[in-house]
């Protein structure tokens, strides 16, 4: 039985007036790994996860799970959570745990998220509070909680560690990959390339609107022939 890689991106170019974001960006992630995206600020890194998500229009094709992703159902297999996010203030909680799962017709189980949110190092106590109550770091949490608790196949995350403290990021990385190990596949946008150089199966690396690598993170620092990620980047981008 052929399986169908989680996501196909094909010759994808995307121009904003006489500016072109993306240039023909072609790639294909793998079943089962953690594919981390990396480049400066308006590199492409968002328009790219936008045109996957088809929120916006552009040249090439896009696939998940097989299925183009001009049509509903391939998102099914998908949970996506934004850079900034930020849930309804008048939501509790379990409130917006709630939402998240039933958008999945997915009922929430509240002692498995009391399990993720312990993980994550947030008070389950606050659950119970309205989200206006809540920094900008345990919104974030709570995001990470309910991507966490859809269990889906797929998940794609923008700057997912936004906002988190040394702790939480930790705990985050320690989650992801007890869920990695579970057979889901990630592909999440990040700034922080010590995380990505961590936990990433591959790499791709967004400059100026091109794919100019796609593959190990180890073989992108031996390329350059440096000692870290973020110098080899530097390197490769000056």
């Amino acid at each position: 039985m052929t399986i169908n890689p989680p996501l196909v991106v094909n010759g994808v170019s995307i121009s904003y007036g006489k500016k072109q974001v993306l240039h023909e960006v072609s790639f294909a992630m793998e079943q089962g790994e953690i594919f981390g995206l990396i480049g400066q600020n308006g590199a492409g890194k968002t328009t790219l996860i936008r045109m996957i998500l088809n929120l916006i229009k552009g040249k090439g094709d896009v696939s998940l799970f097989g299925v183009n992703h001009e049509q509903h159902t391939a998102r099914n297999k998908l949970i996506y959570m934004p850079e900034m996010l930020q849930p309804s203030s008048r939501l509790k909680g379990w409130e917006y745990l709630s939402l998240v799962l039933a958008s999945y017709s997915m009922k929430l189980d509240r002692d498995k998220a009391s399990k993720i949110a312990e993980e994550m190092a947030f008070d389950v106590k606050v659950l119970k509070d309205r989200i206006s109550t809540y920094s900008k770091g345990m919104g974030q949490k709570l995001g990470l909680i309910a991507v966490f608790l859809t269990e889906l196949p797929l998940l794609l995350l923008d700057e997912p560690m936004s906002g988190l403290d040394p702790m939480a990021r930790v705990k985050f990385k320690d989650n992801l990959l007890a869920e990695n190990k579970k057979g889901r596949s990630v592909f999440f946008s990040s700034h922080i390339l010590a995380d990505i150089e961590e936990i990433c199966t591959r790499i791709g690396v967004l400059h100026e609107g091109k794919l100019i690598y796609l593959g190990k993170p180890d073989d992108f620092i031996a390329q350059n022939k440096a000692s870290s990620l973020e110098r080899a980047f530097l390197k490769a981008i000056t």
